[in-house]
């Protein structure tokens, strides 16, 4: 149980890493190549990408201990939720953005399940 969890989290954390690294190089004007996105949210975009690499390095930091690690997974997964929360919001403000968002907002949405997991690989660790 706890090396599924593990495997899952390192797998699902290249997700937010490939996502920076592409924010970080291509800026917003890599979700639409024939636009121009404007300096401000192009430096916005750009500075919440680098971000992701925080949250990529964070749930590295648990992955190898994670069933002592609940406080920082949570913190992890509110922030994956928000952001999914702020995704939803987004979609019924202006419309649906690209496929890709739309599978990230569903997963940032369903990551409260990992902490359900969490607590029962600590559970089992503690027994």
């Amino acid at each position: 149980m706890k090396l599924g969890l593990q495997i899952v989290l390192g797998l699902f954390s290249l997700i937010p890493l490939a996502f920076a690294v592409m924010g970080v190089m291509n800026g917003a004007a890599g979700l639409d190549p024939e636009g121009n996105p404007g300096a401000a949210l192009d430096n916005q975009f750009r500075y919440l990408s680098g971000m992701y690499v925080i949250v990529t390095l964070l749930l590295w930091s648990i992955i190898p201990d994670i069933e002592r690690q609940f406080r920082t997974a949570a913190i992890i997964c509110a922030a994956l939720f928000v952001g999914g929360v702020a995704r939803f919001i987004s979609q019924g403000a202006v419309g649906p953005g690209l496929p890709e968002q739309a599978i990230g907002m569903s997963i940032e949405l369903g990551a409260p399940l990992l902490l359900i997991w969490q607590q029962m690989v600590a559970r089992k660790a503690r027994a």
